[in-house]
């Protein structure tokens, strides 16, 4: 249980870094979202591997890596209900929801490959950095886990939407679409890369037997939603 736990909690305060840093109009935003992600990574790894993300979660099933498909469901349940209520402490905040978009001119090819690759990034350096016996008990993998993200949101998001993290697109278009009664058609952007990159990294990771030190997501620039309360 304290796992889960774990998991809403550093999904929550990373989507709710996003909605306020977005919605605020924070040129920055990336740096504060890719910093929060970091900083929970160091407060969860060591009780849960801090995934906060249903695409590291999978790639850590994959490779051996939790104990049971029911705890990597647990794992991405409670990934998604974290965001779910983040996204609506975000309006209470605020008054206002957010969700991932892709650009007004960019194709849905152009966004999904964005998010692939990124997230197939993200869920490298995850492995690599955390879960990897040549680099086992280093301090630096928060660092790269949320940089990782920075550069991802500054260099994607604006053709994505810049979830790299499905938790990240089902909570805040969800929360969206209900309360503000914004698209949902998006949606499905989000949940390609988990599928598509989550299984990857695990050809190329240096993982051996060692226990995963961290994992987590992550996150992204959104477009914003102006309906008011």
């Amino acid at each position: 249980m304290q796992n889960y736990l774990t998991e809403f909690l550093g999904t929550f305060f990373l989507v709710l870094t996003i909605g306020l840093t977005v919605l605020g109009g924070s040129p920055l935003a990336p740096l504060a979202i890719g910093s929060s992600l970091m900083i929970m990574v160091y407060m969860g790894g060591h009780v849960s591997g801090a995934h906060y993300n249903p695409a590291v979660t999978l790639a850590v099933h994959l490779r051996g890596k939790m104990a049971s498909a029911g705890e990597t469901v647990g794992y991405m349940v409670s990934q998604v209900l974290g965001a779910i209520a983040a996204a609506l402490i975000v309006y209470v905040i605020t008054g206002k929801t957010f969700a991932p978009a892709p650009g007004p001119d960019v194709s849905p090819t152009s966004a999904v490959l964005v998010e692939f690759l990124y997230t197939f990034a993200l869920a490298l350096v995850v492995l690599n950095s955390a879960a990897s016996a040549r680099t086992h008990g280093n301090s630096f993998y928060g660092l790269a886990i949320g940089f990782t993200i920075v550069v991802a949101a500054f260099a994607g998001g604006a053709i994505s939407g810049g979830a790299f993290n499905p938790a990240v697109g089902i909570g805040p278009i969800l929360v969206n679409s209900l309360i503000s009664g914004g698209p949902a058609g998006q949606l499905w952007l989000y949940l390609v890369d988990r599928s598509l990159a989550g299984p990857l990294p695990r050809r190329y990771s240096g993982c051996r037997s060692v226990p995963l030190c961290s994992c987590m997501p992550n996150p992204a620039v959104f477009r914003r939603d102006v309906r008011l309360r």
